[in-house]
């Protein structure tokens, strides 16, 4: 009777021991979880952030394009005129 009194007690240990294991793993996963899904929050943020940054770039690109063409318009207008001007006073 008293080797399985023993048996007993050593089994509650175990089991004891056990559940504070599973516990204490179920604890971490919880938190691992919570990692996870803030992580997949911050990447679909930064990837939305990214794709209007891109959008961005290409319109200040295609501004800059048009105010280039712009700006070379203008100069050969003026040079234009200038051509016009000194052969006018030749």
């Amino acid at each position: 009777m008293l080797g399985l009194a023993e048996r007993q007690a050593n089994t509650q240990q175990q089991l004891d021991s056990l559940t504070e294991n599973v516990n204490r793993v179920l604890a971490r996963s919880a938190i691992l979880d919570d990692v996870l899904l803030e992580l997949r929050d911050s990447h679909e943020e930064h990837q939305r952030n990214f794709e209007i940054h891109q959008r961005n770039f290409e319109e200040h690109r295609q501004d800059f394009q048009e105010h280039q063409r712009t700006t070379n318009a203008a100069l050969q207008s003026l040079e234009a005129i200038l051509l016009q001007l000194t052969r006018n006073h030749s």
